[in-house]
């Protein structure tokens, strides 16, 4: 193996203390966030038993941004996340919302790149254009979620129908493959 960059390994110790390994020394959640903000991959494990903790790190993270400042989720939201927890679509949910990130975050990256290509690094400009295109989008923005909810709706009500006849077809007797004598007639 070549000298590939190593994944940043940060422990928790029982008295609730972070501390990195790269740099020798304890640091705080901010600094873990900041890492976060650099696109820096670490690892925070539990000093005694190794046990992954990043994922409840990052939540940590989350619950602090939301309850200062300007939170992200509503209350309709976190309760619709609730909702999922143990369904049979948790997973589905999950996959969803990570491809949707994934497409907003290449949007957001090309619209950056614009703006610097036109404003330069000139932050004022650019928030200004940014504060201009959320406003204007907004309107565009909802329009596009309400014909993407239709159309989900539409998928989901023919998925539905799909289902129906084919567990329809699995229990008629007689016709244990394909149509039953009435689907024929359509």
């Amino acid at each position: 193996m070549g000298m590939t960059e190593q994944v940043r390994l940060i422990k928790k110790y029982p008295n609730r203390r972070l501390y990195d390994t790269k740099t020798s020394a304890y640091i705080t959640l901010d600094d873990v966030k900041e890492l976060v903000l650099k696109y820096e991959a670490f690892q925070v494990v539990d000093a005694k038993t190794g046990e992954d903790l990043t994922r409840s790190i990052l939540l940590q993270i989350i619950l602090e941004e939301e309850t200062g400042g300007v939170p992200l989720f509503s209350c309709d939201l976190l309760s619709g996340f609730i909702r999922f927890y143990g369904n049979a679509m948790q997973g589905m949910l999950g996959k969803y919302l990570e491809n949707n990130m994934k497409t907003f975050v290449d949007f957001q990256q090309k619209l950056q790149d614009q703006s610097r290509s036109v404003y330069g690094e000139n932050n004022q400009m650019q928030a200004d254009f940014w504060a201009q295109f959320l406003n204007f989008q907004q309107p565009a923005m909802q329009s596009m979620m309400t014909a993407y909810m239709d159309q989900s709706k539409k998928m989901f009500q023919q998925m539905q129908e799909q289902i129906q006849s084919q567990t329809r077809n699995m229990f008629t007797p007689g016709f244990p493959f394909g149509n039953t004598p009435e689907d024929n007639e359509k």
